[in-house]
């Protein structure tokens, strides 16, 4: 048995997996409506609540809601890690056929995950919630995501209406291989597609925040920009990298030394000076540039190789289990 395993005989059919971060006045009725959803249900479930690292009474709080409910499992981080890093923690220890996710805010709404489970039972590996009657601020939250869903659409190939909505369904095979880090949750459904994986969209319910403060902001947009170009690489050479530099490189170093070469004719047999012409400083820099790339391309190369054959290392710390 993993040593962060639940010691119960039995396993539970669905795994709801909720980070929070600073949620102290959301988690007691978060739990409540969460509880009488999924009893309600009368499906085996367990509710696994990751604290990242909180700075009020959340661990506190969680510590009495586990004497309530014995199907929660609280995980309190060391230090705040970030939403990605605490829904893989949430994943590795969720023993859920089926794994949900969702905010601990009290934006999601628990009454949509039977519609959820329904949508993975028609044979799809990842069901997303589309949040189409979206209750933020239009300008500093609705707008952005919409251009964020819309551009990662469009440049992944992977349609949806709604990235961004933490309320999600997965089959547990695809959630035990997703590895996240930075803002990569945004992009799970295309990261699982990578791995062949189905997926689907329904329209869930939304709520207006009520209680504590806003982790998001349209600080987070330029983030979300790096690693959609994190995706897209992901997408065409995340297992060969040396294609991609190889490739550029190789460009590059073929067309620094057509100019070299083309300098080389008119100073040779045509009499020519060339040491004061700027292309031939420009055929140094492609040849130069050129080799670069191509040796980190093979560097490249060798770390995916030793990543795939020896990765296991967490990115996140666990200071303590409530079980």
């Amino acid at each position: 048995m993993n040593k962060y395993q639940n010691p119960s005989d039995s396993l539970p059919y669905v795994s709801v997996v909720i980070p929070v971060f600073n949620e102290s006045e959301n988690i007691p009725e978060l739990l409540e409506r969460i509880f009488f959803t999924m009893k309600e249900l009368g499906k085996s479930f367990e509710v696994i609540v990751i604290d990242d690292g909180s700075t009020d009474h959340t661990a506190r709080v969680l510590k009495e809601e586990k004497a309530r409910y014995p199907e929660l499992r609280a995980v309190i981080f060391r230090r705040n890690f970030g939403q990605s890093a605490a829904m893989t923690a949430g994943f590795d220890l969720a023993q859920g056929e089926i794994v949900v996710s969702m905010d601990g805010d009290l934006q999601n709404d628990p009454r949509d995950i039977p519609r959820l489970l329904e949508k993975i039972g028609q044979g799809f590996d990842i069901v997303s919630g589309w949040r189409k009657d979206r209750k933020d601020a239009f300008v500093s939250r609705t707008l952005p995501s919409r251009m964020a869903n819309w551009l990662i659409g469009r440049t992944t190939g992977i349609r949806l209406h709604d990235y961004g909505c933490s309320l999600k369904a997965y089959r547990r095979e695809v959630a035990k291989n997703l590895l996240l880090y930075g803002e990569l949750h945004r992009f799970i459904p295309v990261l699982a597609s990578l791995q062949g994986a189905r997926y689907a969209e329904v329209v869930v319910r939304h709520h207006p925040r009520r209680k504590g403060r806003s982790k998001y902001g349209i600080g987070r947009t330029y983030r979300v920009m790096l690693d959609l170009l994190l995706m897209l690489f992901f997408q065409k050479f995340a297992t060969r990298p040396l294609q991609f530099f190889g490739l550029t490189g190789g460009l590059m170093l073929a067309a620094g030394l057509i100019v070299e070469f083309y300098l080389t004719f008119l100073k040779l047999f045509l009499g020519q000076d060339i040491g004061n012409r700027p292309l031939l400083i420009l055929g140094v820099l492609l040849v130069i540039s050129g080799l670069i790339l191509s040796g980190i391309g093979l560097l490249a190369e060798l770390i995916i190789r030793t990543y795939y054959e020896a990765s296991g290392k967490h990115i996140y710390s666990i200071r303590e289990i409530i079980q």
